[in-house]
């Protein structure tokens, strides 16, 4: 699949049948859903469309794996049609809140419920991390479809009256993520290797076992380390040179420091990889989504197998 056509399913399909200009009825209110992270807000505000107001707990350019509801925020997510939530432990504080409210918790989807899960991968370095399994569920495009499908078939529940409406907008993103798939299978299939460095955390287990992806990185998927060991510096410099790597990768939001000090060691490329998990500012400003990011991952990863 040619990357233009993906591109212009973005920004036809994306802005048409997942907004259509339909008004809701008078006597009608717009559902309120609350979402912690950016793949359950952007997941939200494709297939609900203007039946909703959406709010996104976590910020733009926050860091995810330290957030805390503020009181203002506790009560918009009791007071809420919809909570939505991945169920990792990013989201560990849900399960207390959630507790707190007993008879009077808000409806939820956790879209962990949704995906099969897989453990998080094992490092030398020890870490505090207790999570069983790897939240980053949504790198993979398939389990992104699998949420979709699964938030559309809750709001058709909460609201029957515009039932075809949500369908239809989950639909059509989910038509946009299969585009993306195919062209994640397309580039792996024609590419020179099958290998990624990662001068970073490494939050891409469900996309790296979906694609047959072998990887190394600098920090595991949560880490908050942000020097890696000499040792480690030396093992991804010594792959980065005997496998002739052109590209050491970055997420977003990094300092790209430890990148940088590999490249100038071996004259690769740095490429920003997205994870989805947050976007900059300046990327939620412009109205970044989930498909135009994984768009330029879809570049990213040329660049890097070829």
């Amino acid at each position: 699949m040619k990357m233009k056509r993906i591109l212009a399913l973005l920004l036809s399909v994306f802005l048409t049948a997942a907004f259509p200009f339909c008004a809701l009825g008078e006597d009608a209110r717009p559902l309120h859903i609350v979402c912690t992270s950016f793949p359950c807000y952007d997941f939200a505000r494709a297939v609900a469309g203007e039946e909703a107001e959406i709010q996104l707990l976590i910020k733009p350019g926050a860091e995810v794996h330290s957030y805390e509801p503020t009181p203002s925020e506790v009560l918009s997510i009791a007071g809420c049609d919809l909570f939505v939530y991945v169920g990792g432990e990013s989201d560990a504080w849900v399960v207390d809140l959630l507790d707190s409210f007993g008879d009077e918790a808000p409806r939820q989807l956790r879209f962990f419920d949704c995906v099969e899960k897989l453990e998080e991968a094992e490092h030398e370095e020890d870490h505090d991390h207790a999570a069983e399994y790897d939240e980053h569920i949504w790198t993979s495009p398939k389990n992104a479809m699998r949420m979709v499908d699964a938030l559309q078939a809750e709001l058709c529940a909460l609201m029957p009256g515009s039932a075809e409406r949500f369908q239809d907008r989950a639909q059509a993103y989910m038509d946009l993520i299969g585009e993306i798939d195919a062209a994640f299978e397309k580039v792996v299939a024609g590419g020179k290797r099958r290998e990624m460095i990662f001068a970073d955390r490494f939050p891409f287990l469900y996309f790296a076992r979906e694609y047959g992806i072998e990887w190394y990185a600098a920090f595991d998927s949560c880490s908050s380390e942000s020097e890696p060991s000499a040792k480690t510096m030396m093992e991804l410099i010594n792959r980065i040179i005997e496998d002739e790597v052109p590209v050491v990768y970055t997420i977003e939001l990094s300092n790209e420091k430890t990148a940088r000090a590999i490249a100038d060691e071996t004259g690769v490329e740095i490429c920003t990889f997205y994870s989805v998990q947050n976007v900059t500012e300046v990327d939620f400003s412009a109205g970044e989504s989930y498909v135009s990011l994984m768009l330029k991952n879809v570049a990213s990863l040329e660049r890097g197998l070829n």
